[in-house]
C-alpha cells in the first residue's frame, strides 16, 4: 500500500533514525514530525518495530546505489571499488553524516534476529557482493575475501568518521587501494 501519509511516515521515520537512533525517537515525536496521528500509522505499521524494517526497505536502495557508479561512466573495476570510497569519503566530510544507517540500526538494536536487521544485513551484503563482483572482474586472487575485506574497511572507515566528528581524510580509499594492490 503506497499513499501520500505513509511515503511521508518512512521518509520521516528513515530522517530521524538516521540522525538520532532508532531508541531516542519515539513513535509521538515521529508522528508529530510527519503530520501523521498515532492511529494512521498504527493502521499502517502495526508496530514501530516494523516501520524502522520498512523504513530500512524502502529507503536503503537509494543509499546502497548512491555509492556505486553509474553503469556507463567508464570505469575499471578498480575505479568502481575506489569510487565507492571516495563517496563515502565526501559523506564523511559533510556536516549530518552519521555513520551506515544500516550499521547503526544494527548496532542499536542488539539483535541480529530482529525484522530491521535483516533488513539491514541485506543491503550490507549488496555491498559485498559488489565487491566481490568487481574484485573477479579485476582478477583479484580471492575475490570472495577481498569483497569482504573492502566491506570491512567501508564499516571501520565509517565509524572514524562519526567517532572523530569529521572526514576520514583518504584513508579508506588509500586502504582499500591497498587491499587491491594486495590481491592483484
Amino acid at each position: 500500500m503506497t499513499s501520500p501519509t505513509r511515503e511521508r511516515l518512512l521518509r520521516t521515520a528513515a530522517d530521524l533514525f538516521y540522525a538520532e537512533g532508532v531508541g531516542a525517537v519515539g513513535v509521538e515525536r515521529l508522528c508529530q514530525t510527519a503530520g501523521v496521528s498515532k492511529r494512521s500509522m498504527y493502521q499502517l505499521f502495526a508496530t514501530k518495530d516494523d516501520l524502522v524494517a520498512e523504513a530500512l526497505r524502502v529507503h536503503g536502495p537509494a543509499t546502497v546505489a548512491h555509492y556505486f557508479a553509474p553503469e556507463d561512466a567508464g570505469l575499471t573495476p578498480r575505479e568502481r571499488i575506489l569510487h565507492v570510497f571516495g563517496v563515502l569519503e565526501e559523506q564523511a566530510a559533510a556536516p549530518g553524516f552519521h555513520g551506515c544507517p544500516f550499521a547503526n540500526t544494527t548496532i542499536e538494536l542488539h539483535d541480529a534476529t530482529h525484522q530491521a536487521s535483516r533488513v539491514a544485513l541485506e543491503f550490507k551484503q549488496q555491498l559485498e557482493v559488489y565487491f566481490q563482483r568487481q574484485a573477479a572482474l579485476l582478477g583479484a586472487r580471492d575475490p570472495q575475501q577481498l569483497g569482504t575485506q573492502l566491506l570491512i574497511v567501508f564499516d571501520g572507515a565509517s565509524v572514524r568518521a562519526v567517532m572523530r566528528g569529521g572526514g576520514i581524510d583518504g584513508v579508506a580509499t588509500r586502504t582499500a587501494g591497498m587491499l587491491l594492490d594486495a590481491f592483484a
